[in-house]
């Protein structure tokens, strides 16, 4: 539990020493070059396929609703990162509002009261044997859910950085109408990725509260 509360808590930039996050920054610098070619491209697609005839381009309002969304895109692309960020810091500022109130990383270690652990001692030989196989089979599924969680909040990391590298050329799709779902698609699946910690973080509070109450 203690080695998931701080890989849950801790910042993509700070995971693993940092080393991860400076490759992903430049991949996703390299990128943007791609992405500015994309923006031009999914820029003439989208006026093409919104405006049916060039008489219509030459209304102002439409002019200016078609160019407000090519610098709004481009805003996106250069600072993409800085976007990303806010959304994996809002999220983090959940997961840590979480940890705290729950107050489950506080809770003491639980012992088994002195009657129950005298009459564990008092078992002989033949009756501890399903003792021991419940004990086993106990221990052992433990283990598998901790690595299943523990591999879980592994994965949200990895996902975040692939996420993140590849993230300039979907937000190069808002530059089209057409295309905009891509980079809205994007924006979903990159908040859900970050929102996994505050998953992880409640089914480890009720469930950790659940074996408490037990």
């Amino acid at each position: 539990m203690a080695e998931i509360w701080t890989l849950v808590s801790t910042t993509p930039e700070n995971f693993r020493g940092g080393g991860i996050w400076s490759t992903i920054l430049s991949i996703n610098g390299a990128l943007r070059a791609i992405a500015y070619g994309l923006l031009a491209l999914f820029f003439v697609v989208g006026m093409m396929k919104t405006c049916s005839s060039f008489t219509e381009m030459k209304r102002p309002e439409v002019v200016f609703k078609v160019f407000i969304r090519f610098a709004l895109t481009k805003a996106a692309i250069s600072h993409c990162m800085e976007l990303l960020n806010a959304i994996c810091s809002v999220v983090q500022g959940a997961v840590s509002t979480i940890i705290s109130a729950s107050g489950i990383t506080e809770s003491s270690p639980v012992t088994l009261p002195d009657e129950m652990a005298a009459v564990i001692e008092d078992v002989g030989l033949l009756e501890s044997i399903p003792l021991w196989a419940v004990t086993l089979l106990g221990s052992l599924l433990i283990w598998v859910l901790s690595l299943i969680m523990i591999l879980t909040v592994y994965s949200r990391f990895f996902r975040l950085y692939m996420a993140t590298a590849i993230a300039p050329i979907p937000l190069s799709s808002f530059a089209g109408e057409p295309s905009s779902s891509i980079g809205k698609a994007f924006l979903k699946s990159y908040a859900a990725i970050c929102l996994e910690g505050c998953i992880v973080v409640l089914a480890c509070v009720i469930f950790g509260h659940r074996a408490g109450d037990r």
